[in-house]
C-alpha cells in the first residue's frame, strides 16, 4: 500500500478537520463572527465616547465652584465669558473634589484683592484630583482662561507704564508640527487598534487549534489518526491549516468590519487610511501572527490531556500582544530601530501603526519582520510535530 505524499495528507486532514468542526454550526459562526462583530462596537463606541466627552467638557457651559469668589469680581466675569460660570463653593470643597462629588474648584487667596491692587502676582489656585483622568479636560480648559486673564492683565499694566508688552516676551517659541494628517487623525487609536487586532489575529483560530488537538484526544478519536502511516508533519500542518483558515477568514472579515467602522465614524475616525492599500498592508502585517497563533496552540494543546487543560492557556495569551502596547506607553521607543521588527507582537505594534498613519515601512523592515515571524512559525510547528511523535499523546486522558 502508498503512502500518501505529504501535501496530500496535509490537505486531507485540514478539509477533514474544517468539515469536522463546520458541523458544529453554532460553535463555528460564534469563532468566525464574534471577534467581527465585536470590533465595530469597540470602535464606535469608543469614538462616539471621544466625540461626546469633547462636546459636554470643552463646548458646553462649564459650573466651577469658587472659594472666596467675592475677592476677584473682575475675574469671574471673564471667566463667564468663556462659558465658565461660577458659584461659591462650600468650605469642605477639598474632600468633595476627593470624593470625586466636583471635578475642580478654585480657591482664590484672602491677599488676592491686596496683592493686585500693588501690581503682585496674585494667587488663584486649581484644586483638583491629578490622580483622575475625568477632570483634566475641564481642568486645562479653566487653566487656559485663567493665563489669557493674567497675559492679558500683565500686557495693560506694561503699556500703562508705556512699556511695549513686547518687551516682557524676549522669546517667541513656534511649533512646526511634522505630523502627517493621517498620523493625527489616527492618534486617538494608537495604542488600542494595535492590541486589539494582534489579540484576535493571534487567537482567531486558537479554538479550532485546541479542538483538533486536545479535543480529539478527550474524545479519542485521536489515537486512530497516529496509528495511520502519515507524517506527523503532515498530520500537525493539515490540523494547523484548518485553524489558520479559520483565523484568516476571521481577519478578513475583521477588516471588513474595520474599514466600514472608519467609514461610518465621525469625528478623526472616518479620517483615519482604510484605503484598499492599507488593508492589504494590515493583512500582510496579521497573517503571520494567525500562524504563530495557531502553531503556538497546536504545540501547547498537544501537551493537554483535556480540552479544559488547553483552554486554560487562553488567558495569558491574550496577555502577550497587550505587552508591547503597555510597554510603548510607559516607555515610547521611535520605530526607526530595525531590531524591533525581529520581536513578535511589537513588530505588529510598530507596523499596524504605520499603515494606520499613512507611512509606508522599508523594505528592510519588511523583510526582518517577514523573516522572524515565519521562522517563529516554523520553529512552533516542528516544537507541535515533535510532540505529535510522542508515545503518551496517543495515550487518551
Amino acid at each position: 500500500m502508498n503512502t500518501p505524499s505529504f501535501f496530500a495528507t496535509l490537505l486531507t486532514v485540514a478539509a477533514k478537520e474544517w468539515r469536522d468542526f463546520a458541523r458544529d454550526r453554532r460553535t463555528f459562526f460564534l469563532s468566525l463572527l464574534v471577534a467581527p462583530l465585536l470590533y465595530p462596537l469597540l470602535f464606535l463606541g469608543i469614538g462616539k465616547l471621544t466625540q461626546l466627552r469633547a462636546e459636554t467638557q470643552l463646548e458646553k457651559p462649564l459650573s466651577v465652584p469658587v472659594l472666596g469668589i467675592e475677592r476677584a469680581p473682575n475675574l469671574m466675569k471673564f471667566l463667564a465669558s468663556y462659558g465658565i460660570d461660577t458659584k461659591p463653593a462650600p468650605a469642605d470643597i477639598e474632600a468633595r473634589v476627593r470624593a470625586q462629588q466636583e471635578d475642580l474648584a478654585l480657591a482664590v487667596d484672602p491677599g488676592f484683592a491686596e496683592d493686585w491692587r500693588a501690581g503682585k502676582p496674585a494667587k488663584i489656585d486649581i484644586i483638583t484630583d491629578t490622580t483622575r483622568r475625568n477632570g483634566d479636560v475641564k481642568v486645562a480648559r479653566v487653566s487656559k482662561v485663567l493665563e489669557s486673564y493674567g497675559a492679558g492683565v500683565g500686557a495693560l499694566r506694561l503699556l500703562v507704564r508705556g512699556i511695549d508688552p513686547a518687551i516682557a516676551t524676549p522669546l517667541h517659541v513656534g511649533t512646526r508640527d511634522m505630523a502627517t494628517p493621517e498620523a493625527k487623525n489616527s492618534q486617538f487609536m494608537a495604542v488600542l487598534l494595535p492590541m486589539i487586532l494582534t489579540i484576535f489575529a493571534f487567537i482567531g483560530g486558537a479554538h479550532l487549534a485546541m479542538d483538533t488537538t486536545a479535543g480529539e484526544r478527550e474524545r479519542q478519536s485521536l489515537e486512530p489518526l497516529l496509528a495511520t502511516p502519515a507524517p506527523r508533519g503532515a498530520l500537525v500542518g493539515g490540523k494547523m491549516l484548518a485553524a489558520t483558515a479559520l483565523g484568516l477568514a476571521s481577519l478578513l472579515l475583521i477588516l471588513v468590519s474595520f474599514k466600514v467602522s472608519a467609514t461610518l465614524a465621525s469625528g478623526m475616525a472616518k479620517q483615519m487610511d482604510v484605503s484598499v492599500l492599507a488593508m492589504g498592508k494590515l493583512l500582510l502585517t496579521l497573517l503571520p501572527l494567525v500562524l504563530i497563533g495557531t502553531a503556538l496552540m497546536t504545540a501547547l494543546a498537544a501537551g493537554a490531556k483535556s480540552m479544559k487543560e488547553a483552554q486554560s492557556h487562553i488567558m495569558w495569551l491574550m496577555l502577550m500582544p497587550m505587552l508591547p502596547a503597555y510597554g510603548l506607553m510607559a516607555y515610547p521607543l521611535k520605530d526607526t530601530a530595525v531590531w524591533q521588527y525581529a520581536v513578535p507582537f511589537l513588530a505588529q505594534n510598530q507596523l499596524i501603526q504605520k499603515i494606520t498613519r499613512g507611512e509606508s515601512a522599508s523594505m528592510t523592515q519588511w523583510g526582518l519582520y517577514l523573516a522572524c515571524s515565519l521562522a517563529l512559525a516554523a520553529l512552533l510547528w516542528a516544537l507541535a510535530v515533535w510532540r505529535y511523535r510522542q508515545e503518551k499523546l496517543a495515550i487518551s486522558a
